[in-house]
């Protein structure tokens, strides 16, 4: 299967005949995406991971689920673990969700600046919650254990 299929497949196309209710459950994002989720809300799945580009280092994260947005004044990202408490900033202050083929789904794509030393905090601690906070909306992820899930 191509890519671009597999893309399609993943986020629903019109051709699949697929449509979620309006409670559409973390279980059925998990099972649609191949990646490995980050961390879980009641009704979002986020993808995330630290990148590193020419020495600035960034959290990027990919929200999947209910969660929509359209804002100019960006967002924050507190993330709480062992050892680590860290507000974080949107990289761009402007960003909004994109619908999905699939009913009452929406993909939204946030960058967090990260502090080299920050990290190396993250790296190195077990995380426990991540709160994203956005407008006047307030979300929290707990991070996902596959074994739990299983």
């Amino acid at each position: 299967m191509s890519f671009i299929k597999k893309l399609k497949s993943t986020f629903g196309n019109s051709n699949s005949g697929q449509l979620a209710s309006h409670s559409d459950s973390t279980d059925a994002i998990i099972e649609t995406i191949e990646q490995q989720p980050f961390a879980i809300s009641e009704a979002n799945v986020l993808y995330a991971g630290l990148n590193e580009l020419g020495g600035y280092y960034f959290f990027q994260t990919v929200i999947v689920g209910a969660f929509h947005i359209k804002t100019k004044k960006g967002a924050t990202l507190s993330i709480v673990g062992t050892n680590v408490r860290l507000e974080l900033d949107s990289d761009s202050l402007e960003f909004e969700s994109d619908p999905t083929d699939i009913k009452y789904r929406q993909i939204t794509k946030i960058d967090f600046q990260v502090e080299a030393i920050d990290a190396a905090k993250i790296q190195q601690s077990k995380l426990q919650t991540l709160v994203l906070t956005c407008k006047k909306q307030e979300l929290t992820f707990t991070i996902y254990d596959s074994d739990k899930e299983k």
